[in-house]
């Protein structure tokens, strides 16, 4: 079966200063799910200038503790990995995120872009789409998806409030125009 969580938000500030605190979100006091973030691997195309991250971030296991009586659901920690596509010349940044956790029972997978707004070059549009299934867990699997499929919704509403906060934080006011 699956959830699949479809988000979309216009920020109202430039592509460059977005994927900033894109790239600075984590970890931070607004979200103690996140416990670190670090780049694994990064590098530039010469001929493209397109930049290259691969980057693991560890979160608590929010799994609530009556289905961690479960043993494969009982982790202290979640490994996800992220990598991204920077394109600055186009102004855009793809992004593939997966968990890696979990992987014999279940399947995370987010894709995310950033791209200069067609409603105004000085705001970044955001897209992104994730898809959580979960199999082998017999009966729980449709337990374990609704849960799942909750998190990712608030877990993205979250994330567009911090990107807010942030950008407010270290650019001032959005960009009207």
């Amino acid at each position: 079966m699956g959830v699949t969580v479809d988000v979309h938000q216009v920020y109202k500030y430039p592509f460059e200063q977005v994927v900033a605190s894109f790239l600075r979100k984590y970890p931070n006091p607004m979200d103690k799910n996140v416990i670190s973030v670090r780049t694994v691997e990064e590098r530039r195309d010469v001929s493209t200038g397109v930049v290259y991250r691969k980057r693991i971030a560890i979160c608590r296991n929010v799994v609530p503790e009556i289905l961690r009586k479960v043993s494969i659901l009982k982790v202290p920690d979640i490994q996800l990995e992220e990598e991204s596509w920077l394109n600055p010349q186009e102004r855009n940044m793809a992004i593939q995120s997966h968990c890696l956790t979990w992987t014999q029972y279940a399947s995370m997978k987010e894709e995310s872009v950033f791209r200069e707004s067609v409603e105004n070059p000085n705001w970044t549009e955001f897209i992104q789409r994730g898809r959580i299934s979960i199999t082998g867990a017999g009966f729980l699997n449709c337990i374990l998806e609704t849960f799942a499929g909750t998190f990712l919704r608030q877990g993205a509403q979250k994330g567009i409030r911090i990107m807010e906060t942030l950008l407010k934080e270290q650019c001032g006011a959005p960009s009207a125009e």
